[in-house]
């Protein structure tokens, strides 16, 4: 089967081209190894974890506590570096799933070697020691605030020969993606960030060096009223800054002017506010709200 300069051999046929040695390509519900992957993979919720994973190499990768970046489609942020949020979701897999970290590939699960891919573009870049191995490849598209992952074996048939670099890296056709793999989960939605809801007018004025923290968390809150403000989104506003926390806590009162109640998800009696407003804060998330005159005494 040609696909462009690549010729696909089909499930039945033998994988050329391959130091693996030649061997029938296996379509995936007749490889005992994928299906074993994808038994160890079942009872978890795969797109939870890799929301949250994929979540927080994003935000190690922006650095906002120390850089004031919020948002991976910045002008701010180099292409490198947004080609390196797969390296950090690798560890942020194995962390999420409890999973041990074992060369020459990323893991094992269910005794199987497995190696764990990602792709901010279309395609992925299948390293010459994962060439006939499984993969979970993931794709982010930023744009639209979304992921989806699929288990697939990467046969060196199924590589583009053309997207080899000094690597030995290639991509995987999109022919061997949509028909021989195993969809993981559909398109999931990653969250958004809510200083990206601002105008740039707006994120520039509550971003800037002056004026103080504390005016500019107030500014913050009103702007994105009703919206759940994550710490890290606080840690960002404040980057750079002392005890940005502290700041935060203390604009309680000029928003209370505005007839608005800060609330924390630190505290229970405000969490139970906010739950009263069908709005789940967790532990470490803040929001502001217009309460009609309920008022919270914690924190």
């Amino acid at each position: 089967m040609s696909r462009g300069r690549l010729v696909l051999q089909e499930p039945g046929e033998v994988c050329v081209n391959t130091t693996a040695g030649e061997h029938v390509l296996l379509s995936p519900e007749q490889d005992p190894e994928m299906l074993a992957v994808l038994d160890w993979l079942r009872p978890r919720d795969v797109a939870g974890l890799y929301t949250g994973a994929i979540a927080n190499a994003i935000d190690y990768v922006l650095d906002g506590p120390r850089t004031g970046r919020y948002d991976l489609r910045g002008t701010d942020v180099h292409p490198g570096e947004k080609a390196s949020v797969g390296a950090k979701l690798e560890y942020e897999v194995l962390r999420s799933f409890c999973l041990p970290k074992n060369p020459p590939l990323d893991t094992l699960i269910a005794g199987v070697p497995v190696d764990i891919k990602a792709t901010v573009g279309s395609n992925w870049s299948i390293p010459a020691e994962a060439h006939c191995h499984v993969c979970i490849c993931t794709q982010i598209q930023l744009g639209k605030s979304r992921h989806r992952s699929w288990l697939v074996r990467a046969h060196r048939s199924w590589l583009y020969r053309g997207a080899g670099n000094r690597d030995g890296k290639r991509g995987l056709a999109v022919h061997a993606r949509d028909y021989w793999s195993i969809p993981l989960y559909d398109w999931t939605s990653l969250p958004i960030n809510p200083l990206t809801l601002l105008t740039p007018e707006q994120a520039s004025q509550v971003l800037a060096e002056r004026p103080g923290q504390e005016r500019r968390f107030t500014m913050m809150f009103q702007l994105l009223e009703g919206h759940v403000i994550p710490r890290s989104v606080i840690s960002t506003v404040g980057a750079g800054k002392h005890d940005p926390l502290r700041r935060a806590r203390n604009v309680r009162a000029s928003l209370g002017r505005q007839g608005l109640t800060l609330l924390c998800g630190k505290f229970p009696q405000q969490r139970d506010i906010a739950a009263a407003h069908k709005i789940t804060l967790g532990p470490e998330d803040w929001i502001a709200l217009r309460t009609d005159g309920e008022h919270s005494s914690a924190g």
